[in-house]
């Protein structure tokens, strides 16, 4: 009985792991090496997940990376890991709460008193809680637009003239394939009149997502013939700390493991359309436009300009209100 259940077992696991590797073949990898000292990066988000695996291939490369963190003693944590492993390039962690204009603000004029450039800004953070949790940034703003979007928008803002001296430079921004589920409603747009889940869709965060793609386009719009080149990228299905909030029985588990085999990418595999926009030497014509997979994406919901540029005088209303 046995050696009959062996019999049928190997060839699954066989054939699921060639399946797997056939799976990842399509993802992409960043095949840029070029050496990156001299060049500062500025990672958001850098303590965790993708922004980590970020860090890590960065360093790797020789660079010189701020590591902007919630947290400052998890980015020391960090930095002692990669230390293990890698002593190339420099990693200077410092303290960032996309939630609190006031500490992005107060981080900003650190990051301009101390480099005098900056040629890659990632803005990598997320969040994603709980509808029900009705969670909120220190400002009052619903917490997925507050940080994703708004934080975001005012960092780089921030640090917009400090990226234009530096040029050639980059911005690259993390959206994700969840911004076809988004929409932007201006009169909605901080949850006034609630949201509701669809589904296993969080509406908060899908419509973040889609709110760092129009931000993205309506950027590489500001920035043209300046030097900066403005990324959006969608990751792929990513194993991090994301979701740690989401609690789910054993059951789901056990149903979503055939799906994490397939389609599940590890922090590491996720960070490598990010690197391509960031490192990637052949990208400098391209501004404007969506990555996944190392290449280029055309979403199925259409970016419309007038939402990018309405959007924007929105967002830069409520950060200079706030």
């Amino acid at each position: 009985m046995v050696s009959s259940l062996c019999y049928l077992i190997f060839p699954v696991i066989l054939v699921m792991g060639l399946l797997r590797k056939c799976r990842e073949s399509t993802w992409g990898r960043c095949q840029s090496r070029t050496p990156l000292q001299g060049r500062v990066f500025l990672v958001t988000g850098a303590n965790s997940g993708i922004g980590k695996e970020t860090v890590r291939e960065l360093v790797r490369r020789k660079a010189r990376v701020i590591m902007a963190c919630r947290n400052l003693q998890s980015a020391r944590d960090v930095v002692a890991e990669i230390r293990k492993d890698i002593q190339t390039g420099e990693l200077i962690p410092m303290e960032l709460d996309l939630s609190s204009f006031i500490s992005i603000r107060h981080f900003a004029l650190e990051v301009l008193k101390t480099f005098s450039e900056i040629h890659v800004l990632i803005n990598n953070a997320g969040v994603y809680a709980p509808l029900k949790d009705r969670c909120l940034t220190k400002e009052g703003f619903e917490i997925h637009f507050g940080v994703n979007h708004l934080g975001h928008f005012l960092l780089t803002n921030l640090l917009l003239d400090r990226l234009k001296e530096s040029a050639p430079s980059r911005i690259v921004v993390v959206t994700s394939k969840l911004l076809e589920s988004g929409q932007i409603d201006f009169s909605n747009l901080n949850a006034e009149k609630g949201l509701s889940a669809k589904g296993r869709m969080n509406p908060g965060y899908c419509n973040s997502k889609l709110a760092n793609a129009y931000f993205a386009a309506e950027l590489a719009k500001r920035t043209e013939n300046t030097g900066v080149s403005v990324y959006s990228v969608c990751p792929g299905f990513t194993y991090t700390g994301l979701f740690r909030n989401v609690k789910r029985s054993w059951f789901h588990y056990v149903l979503f493991s055939p799906v994490a085999l397939m389609f599940l990418r590890t922090a590491n595999q996720g960070a490598q359309t990010v690197l391509h926009c960031a490192t990637e030497q052949s990208l400098e014509n391209e501004s404007g436009c969506i990555y996944r997979d190392c290449k280029i994406y055309e979403p199925k919901k259409k970016l419309d300009p007038e939402i990018a540029d309405r959007l924007w005088s929105v967002s830069n209303e409520l950060i200079n209100v706030s």
